[in-house]
């Protein structure tokens, strides 16, 4: 049973190393595609680099619906079918706007990831492993971030179109991670939530699991019965788990990771390094962010989510200051990077570890959907405007003062954690969202 559930969590969680390639491939090209177009700082942040964001923002608002209405699996699979075509309309486009076009696809498929590839993983995992299968999802991403990093690295200077090249590569895990999901079971509750109750037997005889298919039809007609079909996760009784999933993915983004990303070699030059160590410095992120996500993942259902995010606020809080004040007083050489791979390794082992286990894991089963939609929206919101900024921000206001508003993000972030997050490790996501939501009495 162990077997089978990592290799279907594995599929699914490939969707991840898709959207953390796509994320972080766009780096390599990022200075050539300005210089190349002509952009002003505003355009080139906003539309070239900033319009898959926007994409992403569309897929989270919208992600839960398909998830819902055909299901996780079918949804996984149109999942990428858009990242294939965005790779291939990327590499060939001719102009900024078709450009921009296509990576808006790619970010579509981000969005929709987020909610779908989660979901499906923590509807199949026995609530003992829930936190590590779940943080698969981030593995990958962090294991795409690497593998573009290292694949701009390699393709950099082939030719006067590199930038092409880095952009189309990502066609070939898109397709083969299509053909994958094709042959994934759907998840049970899903097929409950459909009255679909023999299907879901099957599924959970298949994959040997402990969860008991009365327990989970009996949910189900509560559900109906007692909360009803025209619940929304709006109501008052939900409040509480949708204001976690929001501040969650609220600080996620205040700390800065998706700004750091996007604009790794612009931020390594910034500090003095030429344009190969650059690009090679983001290699560097790329292994500290896979070695702290494996070793957040490993203790997730060990220590609990809490104190992941614990760990990460304090690395994030001393990491991101040593930052701003190394572009304050000009210190050049190997600080910068230091300080940056001590702030990748603080998010790999806190937010980046919990943030899509938690937004998975603190709604009901009729509503994760939905919930996790909120969610991930507010991510991507701020995960557009944020990154789309910094290309104006350095130049008028400069490094120092941005990464220095940053860590005093993440000093309200640990309050946040300290008096208002609650434990999840362990819980069986019915008894979960029973005792997060408020009675309507």
């Amino acid at each position: 049973m162990q077997n089978k559930l990592f290799r279907l969590s594995m599929v699914a969680a490939l969707a991840g190393f898709l959207f953390g390639f796509d994320t972080v491939v766009i780096s390599g090209a990022d200075q050539k595609l300005q210089t190349l177009w002509q952009s002003t700082d505003f355009f080139h942040g906003t539309v070239v680099m900033g319009m898959a964001l926007w994409g992403t923002v569309i897929g989270a608002l919208f992600g839960g619906w398909p998830t819902q209405r055909i299901g996780r699996k079918k949804t996984l699979f149109w999942i990428g079918i858009l990242y294939s075509v965005s790779a291939v309309g990327s590499a060939l486009a001719q102009d900024p706007v078709s450009f921009a076009v296509f990576r808006f696809l790619g970010g579509l498929g981000i969005g929709a990831s987020t909610i779908a590839a989660p979901a499906y993983i923590s509807e199949i995992a026995p609530a003992k492993d829930r936190g590590r299968l779940v943080g698969f999802y981030q593995f990958m991403i962090v294991f795409g971030i690497l593998i573009a990093f290292l694949s701009n690295y390699l393709l950099e200077g082939i030719g006067p179109n590199d930038w092409r090249w880095m952009m189309g590569v990502e066609a070939f895990p898109a397709l083969a991670y299509t053909a994958m999901v094709f042959f994934v079971p759907m998840s049970p509750r899903w097929l409950v939530s459909k009255d679909r109750v023999d299907e879901a037997a099957s599924v959970l005889q298949d994959l040997g699991s402990d969860l008991n298919i009365d327990d989970l039809v009996k949910d189900h007609a509560h559900s109906q019965s007692v909360q009803g079909l025209s619940e929304s996760v709006l109501d008052k009784k939900y409040r509480f788990p949708l204001t976690l999933a929001i501040l969650l993915a609220f600080f996620n983004q205040f700390s800065g990771i998706n700004a750091f990303l996007y604009y790794a070699p612009r931020i390594f030059e910034a500090a003095g390094l030429g344009a190969s160590t650059a690009l090679l410095s983001g290699i560097g992120v790329g292994v500290v962010n896979l070695i702290f996500t494996l070793i957040g993942i490993n203790l997730i259902d060990r220590l609990g989510r809490k104190t992941l995010m614990y760990w990460g606020s304090f690395g994030y809080i001393v990491s991101l200051s040593l930052v701003a004040l190394a572009f304050a007083g000009s210190w050049g050489g190997l600080w910068v990077p230091i300080f940056l791979f001590l702030f990748i390794a603080s998010h790999a082992i806190g937010q980046g570890t919990v943030i899509w286990v938690y937004i998975s894991e603190v709604f009901p089963n009729h509503l994760r959907s939905s919930g996790q939609a909120w969610g991930t929206s507010t991510h991507w919101v701020l995960a557009a405007i944020i990154p789309s900024m910094v290309p104006v921000l350095f130049t008028w206001i400069g490094p120092a003062p941005v990464f220095g508003f940053f860590a005093l993000m993440m000093g309200v972030q640990l309050a946040f954690v300290r008096w208002m997050m609650p434990e999840t490790k362990g819980v069986p996501l019915e008894e979960l969202s029973a005792s997060l939501t408020k009675s309507k009495k």
